[in-house]
């Protein structure tokens, strides 16, 4: 990432007061190789209701693209301008089945590489740039504070300017649709 995701994680001492566990660079960042999306990892939860005890930290482990199930998670994604990452994209998926390693999440077709589909309800949030979302039927252009709601379509990200977008990303474990 061009500058590193400041995280700040509440918890209770054992006293049960709250303060502030975490404070610094998001620690988990994926990069598939130069030149790919890189995705910051910021929170991940594993049941419904999520679990508020304990201080540790949930995103050190391998990449994994949907929530585990009945889970969250919270990253922000940076894309490279298409130039750049479609290359990238090209190369990554010659060698290997997508960024997690797990075909059935990706169905890039010749529209765009980067078609995928999760069992989740995704909630986007624009934070810098923008990015367009294409349907297999559509596209739209998103600018910086719009917001997408994916509701597990297949669905892929392109951003075609010269400058990169920063995108965050709420994911919920969802029913197979």
């Amino acid at each position: 990432m061009s500058k590193p995701i400041r995280r700040v994680v509440t918890g209770h001492d054992d006293q049960g007061r709250s303060v502030f566990i975490m404070d610094g660079p998001a620690p988990t960042v994926h990069a598939r190789n130069t030149g790919s999306a890189v995705c910051t990892e910021l929170w991940e939860t594993t049941s419904m209701p999520a679990d508020n005890h304990g201080n540790a930290d949930p995103t050190l482990h391998p990449y994994r693209l949907p929530p585990q199930a009945n889970g969250t998670v919270f990253r922000v994604i940076e894309y490279p301008p298409d130039r750049i990452r479609l290359a990238a994209m090209n190369q990554q998926q010659s060698a290997s089945a997508g960024i997690d390693g797990n075909p059935q999440h990706y169905h890039g077709t010749s529209r765009h590489p980067g078609f995928h589909k999760t069992d989740s309800v995704d909630y986007a949030i624009v934070l810098q740039g923008e990015i367009w979302a294409l349907m297999d039927e559509g596209e739209t252009l998103l600018r910086q504070g719009d917001i997408l709601i994916q509701r597990g379509t297949n669905h892929a990200w392109s951003n075609r300017t010269e400058q990169p977008a920063y995108v965050a990303f709420v994911l919920i474990d969802a029913k197979p649709v």
